[in-house]
Formats: structure tokens, sequence, C-alpha cells
């Protein structure tokens, strides 16, 4: 299964037999805004708090993605999530009311294809029949706690980028309908010496930029094969600078479609985002919304999507440290 030096091929091509996305109404005002199950129309979501309300986005998201595959809780084997806030409280708070056999993922922004990447591996190889794969993030939580409290009114530099409310989650499993998961490329931790807690996307550039030529170099393919290539939540400033390093490393991108979650989901004439998305929940509702519905319609037959995550804490950066980034890749081809 093992393939070149960072890569997994999934040899039985497990599924993604179904999904829940539910997003917040900042998200819901977005051009994707039709692919995503569930808008809430305040970021409250009926909580008291906004911890306890991205904890709920989990728990919907998950609720949505086992009622969808025509399950039950106890149907599932394993759950794999993780999320932003400290000790990975929204994921670990939700596995106890979901009640599954819980693995507590950390992967900052990169946990989408963390955890799912991690959950097709144990379904290929048999052990569990179902896995759930899933994360979030909150806009005003993860303010809060990485940056200035929303109620501040902090003004943010143009290379900021802008927290998605929402949560994705997907079944992994043999059986059923849908995209089939064919191969990982896990990445390594790529710290280039940034600080700057408001321009994640220069700090988490080299690390997708590492991971892609990491899986065309195990995989022994050419960026044609896939349609799209799609990063985390670099946004403006990481997928520019992504395109810099490729075109330094004489990397041919250009034979594909490259896009970045942080760009689509939401618009950028009338929503002020800054540089544009961030957040566990970007990279997810953007791949279990939009771009699954793609690949089922046949707009699309096979796609890489690099989840990129910002490995730093709220005490790393008090302390000056620089910001370690990380990359998965996972590659989800059409079911036929």
């Amino acid at each position: 299964m093992l393939k070149g030096h960072q890569s997994w091929i999934y040899t039985n091509k497990p599924r993604i037999i179904s999904t829940g996305t539910v997003v917040g109404p900042f998200e819901g005002q977005g051009p994707l805004a039709n692919d995503f199950d569930k808008i809430h129309g305040d970021l409250y979501i009926g909580q008291e708090s906004w911890e306890k309300a991205e904890r709920v986005l989990i728990e919907e998201s998950a609720d949505l993605a086992i009622q969808k595959a025509g399950l039950t809780k106890e149907a599932v084997q394993f759950y794999f999530g993780g999320d932003l806030m400290n000790q990975i409280i929204s994921s670990s708070f939700a596995a106890r009311s979901l009640s599954i056999p819980y693995f507590g993922l950390f992967g900052a922004c990169s946990t989408s294809m963390e955890s799912l990447s991690l959950a097709s591996f144990i379904v290929n190889y048999g052990g569990a029949k179902y896995a759930l794969a899933g994360t979030c993030s909150h806009n005003a939580s993860v303010e809060k706690q990485f940056r200035y409290p929303t109620e501040y009114g902090s003004q943010k530099p143009p290379t900021a980028q802008f927290t998605v409310t929402g949560s994705g989650s997907a079944i992994i499993s043999l059986e059923g309908d849908g995209p089939r998961v064919t191969s990982a490329t896990i990445g390594k931790v790529i710290d280039m010496g940034i600080t700057d807690p408001f321009n994640m996307g220069a700090a988490m550039a080299p690390a997708a930029v590492d991971t892609i030529q990491a899986h065309f170099r195990d995989m022994q393919i050419d960026p044609s094969y896939y349609d799209l290539i799609v990063t985390g939540d670099l946004s403006k400033v990481g997928y520019d600078i992504a395109n810099e390093l490729f075109e330094r490393h004489k990397f041919p991108i250009r034979q594909t479609t490259y896009k970045d979650c942080g760009m689509m989901i939401y618009d950028y004439n009338k929503q002020k985002v800054q540089a544009g998305a961030s957040g566990c929940g970007c990279s997810a509702v953007v791949t279990y919304g939009h771009l699954l519905n793609q690949l089922r319609k046949g707009d699309l037959k096979r796609i890489l999507v690099v989840a990129t995550g910002a490995l730093l804490s709220p005490l790393s950066f008090q302390q000056g440290e620089s910001i370690p980034c990380i990359a998965h890749a996972v590659s989800i081809e059409s079911g036929e």
C-alpha cells in the first residue's frame, strides 16, 4: 500500500457513500450555498456560546452523513475528527454525544484530509465497515482564540483570512455508491519562519507545494492526471505564493486546473473577507459539498484535495514562535 516515500494507494478504493455539510449565515450568502445541506441563520445556533455552537455544527454534519447513508450511529465503527479549539473540544464533545469509538486528530485546517485519509486507510484494510471523518470551525470562536474577539472590532490587514463557520463530515465504506478515495500523500511539517497569525496563507503555501510535489513524485504521474487540484485555504496571498513556488521549482501545475477552497466559498465582490477563507470547515464543506457534487454529476472525474494547516497555538504565538505548517493530499475519483 505504501507508494514512494509518503503516499498510500488504497487498493480497494473505499467510497465516500454520504456526506453532511452545515454552514453559518455568511457562508450561506456565498457562491456555493446551493451545495450545502444546512445553512444556519445566526452564529449562536441556539446556544449560549460560540464554542457550544461549534460543537453543534459537527454534531449536525455527522448526523446528516449517517442518516443519508441509511445508517444508525451504532453501525459506524470509528469516528476520526478534530478542530481548532484547545484540546479539540468541539470534536471531542461531539464524540461524547455521537458515542462512536473516536480518534481525536489535530492537523489544524488540514484535519479534513487527515481524517479522510486515516478513515479510508482503516476501511481499506477491513478495520471498519463504516468510518466517519469530519471537522469543523466557527468564525467567532476561532477569532477569539487565535487573534481578537469579534466584539473587539479590531482592524485586520489585507493578508488576514476569514474563518469559515461550518462543518463537513463523510461516511467511508467499501459498500455502497459514491466517489472513491484512491490515494493519499501525508505531508511533512514545513516552517519558513513566519510569525504573523494574520498571514496564514504565506505560512502554509510552502507546505502545500511540498506535499503536492511529493504526491506526484511518489505516484509517478503528471498533474494532467487530475481534472482539478485544490488547496485547502491558502486564499489569495497563499495561492499566489504557491504559484510562484511551482514556477520556481519548474513544477507543471498548468497541466491541470489549480484552485483554492479559500477563494471559492465567498464572493470577493460582495463579502469582506480580506484575503479569503480559512478554518477547518473551509476545505471540509467545499470538498464534501461542492466538489463531491461535481464528481457525482460527472463535471469532474479526478480531483486532488490538499488541505493545509498551521500548527500554531495561542501559547506558541505569545512566546514568539514561528508557525509550523502541514498539508495532506487525498485523491478522490468518480465512482464509476
